[in-house]
Order: structure tokens, then sequence, then C-alpha cells
């Protein structure tokens, strides 16, 4: 765990707040178990110091998924977050994140998007 110049790192991702929007990154090749997720979840509530942000995720290093953490991600992953934007890169990526929005019913506002510019422009109306 590395929390220097506002960026903190774990195996799984790094994040930072830039001009008052979370940046969440997923590392290359992450497997989101239930363990990841939690994990994940924990060092970025523990990040963020109990302020709520508008979030980017970037999922493009996620290579598979099950269940338990897609669920857990949609029930307890939102903790201090005012909206999620969804960065995707391929095809698939989207698919998959479009039928977790459908399936999973994120608690709040959530959009995918192919361009981290078109992100940033949804997550500005949440500061």
């Amino acid at each position: 765990m590395i929390a220097a110049h506002g960026i903190y790192e774990n195996e799984y991702a790094l994040f930072w707040v830039e001009d008052g929007i979370l940046f969440f990154e997923y590392k290359p090749e992450v497997i989101l178990t239930l363990d990841v997720a939690q994990r994940v979840v924990a060092d970025r509530i523990q990040f963020q110091n109990e302020k709520s942000y508008p979030v980017l995720c970037d999922i493009r290093g996620i290579v598979d998924t099950d269940k338990s953490g897609r669920d857990y991600l949609a029930q307890s992953g939102s903790l201090l977050t005012k909206a999620v934007g969804l960065l995707v890169h391929q095809k698939v990526s989207l698919t998959i994140s479009n039928f977790y929005l459908h399936i999973s019913k994120p608690t709040i506002p959530t959009q995918v998007f192919t361009s981290k510019e078109a992100g940033i422009i949804y997550l500005k109306q949440f500061l």
C-alpha cells in the first residue's frame, strides 16, 4: 500500500482525487472475486476519509469476475460515492458492464463510457 502524493495503491488498484472526482483504476489482469471487491472497497473508503465523491472507475484491467464480487460491488461498492462512471475499452467489457447495470442494479447513478473525457463530463454534474 502506497499513499504518496495523494495516490493510494494496493495490489489490485490505484486511486486518487483530481478536481473533486475520485479516479479508481484496476491494475492489469485483475480477477474480481468477492475478496478482491471487499479489499478495494475497504481501501477506497479508508482513502476517502468519510468524504463522498463522484467516481470514475477504470475497469479495463479486469479480465474476469465472479457473481459474488459483482454483487458485493453493486450492494456495498457505492458507499461514499455520489455517482459512478465505468470506463471500458472493449465490446466485451461494454457488454459485461451493461449486463451488470441491468442485473445488479447499482444503488447510485451509474453510466458506462469508452472515453475518459465523457465520463468526467458526466461526473461533473455530481460535484
